[in-house]
């Protein structure tokens, strides 16, 4: 199928409009905080490990 240049240019635009999209969304996750039941289980999980290199 035959693209012309403005289908071109529309579908550059319409990329980087996803790309941008994509990454606001990414930087979003990545500043927010973990919830705190995730810090209470890597918690429980590290307790464990010390416990098991202490028998060991």
């Amino acid at each position: 199928m035959y693209m012309d240049m403005s289908d071109a240019k529309g579908k550059s635009r319409l990329h980087q409009q996803i790309d941008e999209n994509l990454r606001r969304v990414y930087e979003d996750l990545l500043n927010e905080e973990v919830p705190d039941r995730f810090r209470d289980l890597i918690a429980q999980l590290k307790a464990r490990e010390t416990e098991r290199e202490k028998r060991s």
